[in-house]
């Protein structure tokens, strides 16, 4: 793989790149790509808002933005088809075969990169999912290309080139990344980094179905069954329209039941920051930040949160962001969008109270009358 690394204090899309004479084989590769997703049946929505980014790059290159589906034949796969045109795909391809029923790493890098080299994207992009992860590293192996993973920011430059912008140094910078001398450019994003496109439901449009070469005897891994994650039922963070969240300025354990009792009255999630973790106070699925989720909630409150870069990316893309915390000159209070200097042990219970009584029954109705 070759790659560039330009580290920037900001991002670097955008702005003049890297002049290089692109070979002339490249003019092979056309046309941007997105993994859809497809796993038990659901469609993961960071599929939907990779097509909002593609069809931005695609849009910009003048070239067709493209779904790939891969699975097994059936009402999911034609759902998915349909869910990929009405976010902006022009057309998909696909893959349906029985062998695709569950996730297993061969098939599903065989389809793909298959694909890949029968009709020769520019650009690839996937979701930084366990399932997508897995797929992008494997596919982007076989293939000998660059992977740019958890990127923040998509552009392409002046030649073209996939601007690819992560962070990097433990998140105190962000490097942009482009693959210069393979293709094609691959990168993957994290869920609720990109905003979600509007849907609008449209006709099928055009399908293109390639055949899978491999067979049952070729795959060394066997589904022996499916376990659910237990978490993945009580922590929807990435998705929650309210979330909110304590850190170490809590002081103890115990002190994270008032985000819990604040949360409960305004029907938010919550969750903390990656120390919370590593003390082992909170669950690792509740965490927020680079190493943890990514959320755009309409609504963020942090309490006794620090605001490190690292919690500053998974957070920035709230539409209304409450600090507070007990230091004036906490990080956090460079990107939020309200700030409240006290200490939020105090000052929890209060606004928990006032809350409850604002949003109590007796209330909502002397409102809305």
């Amino acid at each position: 793989m070759s790659t560039v690394n330009r580290e920037t204090a900001r991002p670097a899309a955008g702005r003049a790149g890297i002049k290089k004479e692109l070979p002339d084989h490249f003019k092979d590769y056309r046309h941007v790509w997105v993994f859809i997703e497809l796993e038990r049946g659901q469609v993961h929505p960071v599929s939907f808002e990779l097509l909002g980014e593609g069809r931005k790059l695609a849009d910009k290159l003048e070239v067709q933005l493209a779904g790939v589906v891969l699975g097994p034949p059936g009402e999911a796969i034609g759902n998915a088809i349909a869910d990929a045109f009405a976010y902006g795909a022009d057309l998909v391809y696909i893959v349906e075969a029985s062998l695709l029923a569950d996730y297993r790493n061969e098939p599903y890098t065989k389809a793909m990169t298959d694909l890949v080299a029968t009709h020769k994207p520019e650009i690839l992009l996937l979701g930084a999912t366990t399932l997508g992860r897995d797929l992008a590293g494997s596919v982007a192996t076989t293939l000998q290309t660059g992977l740019t993973a958890d990127c923040t920011e998509l552009d392409v430059d002046t030649d073209g080139s996939l601007a690819a912008t992560r962070p990097t140094f433990g998140g105190s910078l962000l490097c942009t990344i482009y693959t210069l001398n393979y293709r094609p450019q691959m990168a993957t994003v994290r869920p609720r980094v990109m905003p979600m496109p509007q849907r609008a439901d449209k006709p099928v449009g055009r399908v293109i179905q390639h055949k899978l070469s491999i067979t049952e005897d070729e795959i060394v891994t066997k589904v022996l069954g499916f376990l659910p994650d237990s978490q993945s039922a009580t922590a929807n963070l990435a998705y929650a329209d309210v979330v909110v969240a304590g850190g170490l300025g809590l002081g103890a354990a115990e002190n994270l039941q008032l985000v819990k009792n604040l949360a409960r009255a305004i029907g938010a999630e919550y969750g903390c920051s990656r120390p919370m973790v590593q003390k082992g106070w909170v669950s690792a699925d509740r965490q927020i930040g680079q190493t943890g989720k990514t959320i755009r909630p309409k609504l963020y409150i942090a309490a006794g949160i620090s605001g490190a870069i690292q919690h500053r990316v998974g957070v920035e893309g709230a539409d209304l962001i409450v600090a507070i915390n007990v230091d004036p000159n906490a990080p956090i209070f460079d990107f939020a969008h309200l700030g409240i200097v006290t200490d939020a042990i105090r000052f929890l219970p209060a606004l928990t109270e006032a809350f409850t009584r604002r949003l109590s029954p007796h209330n909502r109705d002397k409102l809305a009358s």
